[in-house]
């Protein structure tokens, strides 16, 4: 599987972007789909995700009714809406998926096994 991450950019805060996840190589409509961010000499956070083919989303505390993740299975390709943006979310957005993800271990970066490359979100106060 090859993940592609697009969208991020530079943006000011209260502003918005939708960062796209393209897959390639498999298709990921059953797997579980999630977003994390890194941040400069900061660890790997889970952002959200969406579990399996249940579609059932999940999301951190601090983007919780500010982000949205989704998926189209005809493109094969996740997304996140990002609104309401702040500087603290700064950071380089990946996306993951893994088909053997299970609800216990969603929110740990380990628990994926393809990674797409990355793409920067820069908020400016």
């Amino acid at each position: 599987v090859q993940l592609q991450a697009s969208g991020g950019g530079l943006v000011q805060a209260g502003g918005s972007l939708r960062l796209s996840c393209a897959a390639s190589g498999r298709t990921f409509s059953t797997d579980t789909v999630a977003w994390f961010r890194q941040a400069p000499g900061k660890e790997r956070d889970f952002v959200a995700g969406i579990f399996r083919s249940y579609d059932r989303t999940y999301y951190s505390d601090s983007v919780k009714g500010r982000f949205i993740v989704s998926r189209d299975n005809a493109k094969n390709t996740a997304y996140l809406q990002m609104s309401g943006l702040r500087p603290d979310d700064t950071a380089v957005y990946y996306c993951a998926t893994s088909p053997s993800v299970i609800l216990s271990n969603l929110r740990s970066h380990t628990a994926y096994g393809y990674w797409g490359q990355g793409t920067q979100v820069t908020v400016s106060s």
